[in-house]
């Protein structure tokens, strides 16, 4: 909840931009790239205090939603091999591929462990010799440098019974897809403070140089996104294209160099396959020659199952949810089929999916949007 100044705050920033937005002649799509900005616009209403011409839609920036259905069956057989444990992160265990999910697994006998973090992961490794324990890491460039800080830490202990089944994925590479995607009309990005921490500016320049379209850089209060779509529009009415960054308490434009160091150190990028996106050159993160006895891609052979279920759930839209195609109310199981209790697809399960954040906070379409 807001206090009185900052109500005061948010009602400023609402006029300034509703009368920016009466300036322009079109609708103008901004989409915020970052589940917790996702959740916060919903939970503040703020779609709902825009004017009409300024739509936000939702993209790809819950690391957990993003997560391809085939690597999750990668994951479910992995789980399936002798002598080992899987260890994760909570909110990957109900993401479904199309062999079920790893609840489901750990439920069938599968060592299947949820971890806070990758040192806990390691943890076990230490405890449990016995053990193979691979840490299946999803996340962008905000979590990654934990992950090369457990690689690290087990070259240096010696570990022979830990390794890391990297789904790690780099931001900037989805802009561009987005930009590419003829179907996709976007005009300018809300990206996402926490990314931006470890990365800076450098790599969303070409946002603005190539494509003509604004970025600026988050943070996660109401009057931060609202700040951020003032600056967005005062772009589009200048005609000056730029990164800037809203989030200045947090962000610097040169980000973070140990963070982003410890990522050129242990990973290299690497083709990645994105739900709803398709695979996207060099979005992702592989772990580098130096530390491929810990890859756990190398240590075990996976084979996909070749007996799918699709088809046979409900329907789901996070594909086109995750593009801003659609928003969630568009998909016929929100709600119904689909809920945080019984979800359907990754938009519903991660607290930060779009689906999500529509359940809790605006389970009803808005009159007029």
């Amino acid at each position: 909840m807001l206090n009185d100044k900052q109500k005061e705050r948010a009602q400023e920033w609402i006029r300034k931009i509703r009368e920016d937005a009466s300036r322009l002649d079109r609708t103008i799509n901004l989409m915020e790239v970052c589940g917790t900005h996702t959740v916060a616009i919903a939970q503040h209403g703020l779609r709902e205090l825009l004017p009409p011409n300024v739509k936000l839609l939702s993209g790809p920036g819950c690391p957990v939603c993003v997560t391809d259905g085939d690597d999750i069956d990668d994951l479910l057989e992995l789980a399936k091999q002798p002598g080992v444990t899987l260890a994760t992160f909570g909110d990957l265990m109900r993401v479904p591929g199309d062999a079920g999910n790893l609840q489901e697994s750990k439920a069938q006998g599968a060592d299947v462990r949820v971890v806070y973090s990758t040192l806990d992961a390691l943890e076990i490794a230490a405890a449990e010799p016995q053990r193979q324990v691979v840490f299946a890491g999803i996340g962008f460039e905000t979590t990654a440098p934990t992950v090369a800080v457990s690689l690290e830490q087990a070259a240096a202990r010696g570990f022979k019974n830990y390794s890391v089944w990297s789904l790690h994925k780099v931001v900037p590479p989805a802009l561009k897809a987005l930009l590419d995607d003829d179907q996709v009309r976007i005009d300018g990005f809300i990206n996402p403070g926490h990314v931006c921490t470890i990365l800076g500016t450098e790599p969303f320049e070409f946002v603005a140089r190539d494509y003509h379209r604004p970025c600026v850089i988050a943070g996660f209060e109401a009057n931060d996104i609202l700040e951020t779509v003032w600056m967005i529009l005062q772009q589009h009415l200048r005609q000056d294209w730029k990164v800037e960054i809203q989030y200045r308490r947090a962000v610097r434009p040169g980000g973070n160099p140990a963070a982003r160091g410890y990522l050129e150190k242990v990973f290299r990028l690497g083709d990645a396959a994105w739900r709803g996106l398709g695979v996207i050159p060099e979005s992702g993160l592989d772990i580098a020659p130096a530390y491929s006895e810990w890859d756990a891609r190398k240590r075990f052979q996976v084979e996909r199952p070749q007996v799918r279920n699709k088809g046979k759930r409900a329907p789901c839209l996070c594909g086109a949810i995750l593009k801003g195609l659609k928003d969630p109310h568009d998909c016929p199981s929100f709600g119904q089929a689909c809920t945080p209790l019984k979800p359907v697809g990754p938009c519903m399960v991660s607290t930060e999916g779009a689906c999500a954040a529509y359940y809790r906070y605006q389970p009803f379409r808005s009159q007029g949007r």
